[in-house]
């Protein structure tokens, strides 16, 4: 016996080509980089390194996955750096 799951699907992307999507932050990777979410759709955008929104693809999850390990070992390090210099 089929089941049907393209009905569940359509509703919301029906809505969001009426109304429009609404993008909810799903990921923030650095302070400039963010991952979006439709909540309706759930399609999936990103920043490029222009600032624009652009589909969310398996590259650009590889990107800010490794932009964000990056980010966080600098930021890591420059609380331990300000940590050990305030006390000396």
């Amino acid at each position: 016996m089929k089941t049907t799951t393209h009905k569940t699907s359509f509703i919301p992307k029906m809505y969001c080509n009426l109304f429009g999507h609404d993008y909810q932050v799903s990921k923030k990777v650095t302070r400039h980089v963010k991952e979006y979410m439709c909540s309706h759709c759930k399609r999936q955008l990103t920043t490029n390194s222009n600032g624009n929104l652009i589909e969310l693809t398996p590259k650009f999850k590889e990107i800010n996955a490794i932009l964000e390990r990056i980010h966080n070992s600098r930021t890591l390090r420059s609380k331990e750096k300000l940590f050990n210099s305030s006390i000396c």
